[in-house]
């Protein structure tokens, strides 16, 4: 996240493309994993709500993320770095995350099933990602936010949609579950981050972690409509 610069902001084109390579990956996404629960799918109203509340989720990130920066400055540059991947980039924001979809999405009467954790966690972290996106594209070129938006918006997808089983679970067993979805959501989205930070060779293992975090989110969503339609909730 970074300070807005207005006038490069409203240039019309430049902001419609930059929405266009925000906005399409993360739809696509978002409509993958709505699709997937055939038998009882989510109302439109309901993931536009989730994508909402992502969008509101950048702000305490923001705020965070500020205060933390020149804190964590103060640390030799391997540190730095590691603490801005993890902490910064990653717990601050599932934690925003987790939290909009905790408190506004989980006691919904429409939020009845593991499944739904997935679908809306992804919903609020595609809004999050789409104003990321649109604040990145400031001063930087197209082609940053062509690449960001193959793997900075799956990145977010999966990170949150591998909370979002376990927040799923929490409605129906304990609370506390869903800090298990947090821990790994961080672990994933740390990782990836890390990764990039180095800008060396060690960058390119984000395509493996993509692919190994995409298959396990996969499970988990096909575990979770099993659980629920054992449970009778689908």
């Amino acid at each position: 996240m970074m300070p807005i610069d207005v006038p490069s902001i409203f240039n019309l084109d430049r902001f419609l493309l930059t929405f266009l390579l925000a906005a399409v990956p993360a739809l696509i996404l978002l409509l993958y994993f709505y699709r997937q629960d055939r038998r009882k799918p989510e109302p439109g109203r309901m993931i536009l709500y989730s994508l909402f509340l992502g969008v509101l989720s950048t702000v305490p990130a923001l705020v965070a993320g500020f205060i933390a920066d020149p804190l964590f400055r103060m640390f030799s540059y391997p540190v730095y770095i590691f603490l801005t991947a993890f902490v910064t980039s990653a717990l601050i924001e599932e934690s925003s995350k987790l939290f909009v979809v905790f408190r506004f999405l989980v006691p919904k009467k429409d939020f009845d099933e593991v499944a739904d954790g997935i679908v809306y966690t992804i919903g609020a972290s595609m809004g999050f990602a789409i104003l990321e996106n649109i604040l990145y594209s400031v001063d930087n070129p197209l082609s940053l936010m062509l690449l960001r938006g193959f793997t900075a918006v799956p990145l977010h997808a999966i990170a949150s949609g591998i909370m979002g089983y376990y927040i799923g679970r929490s409605k129906f067993e304990h609370p506390s579950i869903r800090f298990k979805g947090l821990f790994f959501a961080v672990l994933v989205h740390g990782t990836y981050n890390f990764l990039l930070f180095t800008a060396s060779i060690y960058s390119l293992l984000i395509i493996p972690l993509l692919i190994y975090s995409w298959k396990r989110l996969k499970k988990l969503a096909s575990l979770a409509l099993l659980e629920d339609r054992f449970f009778g909730r689908s």
